[in-house]
């Protein structure tokens, strides 16, 4: 998308239906993505309160608030999560050399601020949900990392605020119940010349075309939002930000293709998976469109 589209201004925003889908993990309810055509964004509706999340995400078959090896699934979630945090060290490692102070927000079980420790940054995270918090400070107890709550306990802690040379999101931006206010406060926390590294679902994906209500990066309601590039570009445009570059995350396409062949078939198909997923990154080499993408984000300028 180029810049002058992005800078086009804003038209009201009408919403229709754009695929119902339902809670796989656990409550089976039925949720309808709302299509906001002038940020292409789907919003998932009924959007629970703030206060009544927490049950959603109570189910054992949440890996990321876990360290459960039990299933073959578990073990493949693993396996590649492992090569991931690899890759993400080496990413943030190319934009600061010197590995200052790094904030990993949704830190789930502690791996990536774990690795971060060990090889020189500075880190802290943000960890709202408690079992997850404990298993990442029991990882994390010869590091010398701090973990928090919620951005509110963040605030109390003496210079938090344009501290931080780089701020991560792996897959968390999905989650959070107030998106304006979640990226009005990621730009107060981040340096001037600091980095924003956001990863998310991309339903403008192959996969994500195929499997349709099926599709497990939905993942109702945990995910209250959901984005295509556009999206991601106009919001934090909005708040004088700039989408530098956009990475693709390949092994996304084969894993969540797994988890929608469980909710569409009842069942695990890897074959099936292996082939959609296959296909999805093949397609996304002309389109771009990967199941999931890494967005390096930066200020344009600073307003406050």
């Amino acid at each position: 998308m180029t810049a002058r589209a992005i800078n086009q201004p804003p038209k009201p925003s009408t919403f229709e239906t754009y695929v119902s889908c339902r809670d796989h993990l656990g409550s089976d309810e039925k949720f309808d993505l709302l299509l906001d055509d002038n940020l292409d964004l789907l919003l998932t509706t009924p959007k629970p309160a703030t206060t009544d999340l927490g049950r959603y995400y109570n189910s054992a078959a949440y890996i990321s608030h876990t360290d459960a090896r039990k299933s073959l699934l578990d073990r493949v979630y693993h396996i590649v999560k492992n090569y991931s945090l690899k890759k993400k060290l080496k990413l943030v490692n190319a934009f600061n050399t010197d590995r200052i102070k790094i904030l990993d927000i949704g830190s789930g079980t502690g791996d990536f601020l774990n690795i971060c420790a060990n090889h020189g940054w500075n880190a802290s995270g943000i960890e709202p949900n408690e079992k997850a918090r404990t298993l990442a400070m029991a990882k994390c107890v010869n590091s010398e990392i701090a973990l928090y709550k919620s951005v509110e306990e963040l605030k109390k802690e003496p210079g938090a605020f344009l501290s931080y040379d780089v701020i991560t999101l792996w897959h968390v931006l999905e989650h959070m119940p107030n998106l304006d206010e979640t990226i009005f406060n990621l730009k107060k926390l981040l340096k001037p010349e600091g980095v924003l590294v956001v990863a998310a679902p991309n339903f403008k994906s192959y996969d994500a075309e195929y499997y349709k209500k099926y599709w497990a990066a939905f993942d109702v309601p945990r995910h209250l939002w959901h984005f295509s590039q556009t999206a991601i570009r106009r919001l934090f445009f909005f708040q004088s930000m700039e989408v530098v570059k956009t990475l693709p995350m390949k092994f996304d396409s084969f894993y969540v293709s797994l988890l929608s062949e469980r909710n569409k078939n009842k069942k695990n198909n890897y074959l099936k998976a292996f082939w959609i997923g296959c296909k999805s990154n093949w397609k996304a080499r002309r389109t771009r469109e990967y199941s999931s993408l890494i967005y390096v984000i930066k200020n344009t300028k600073k307003w406050f």
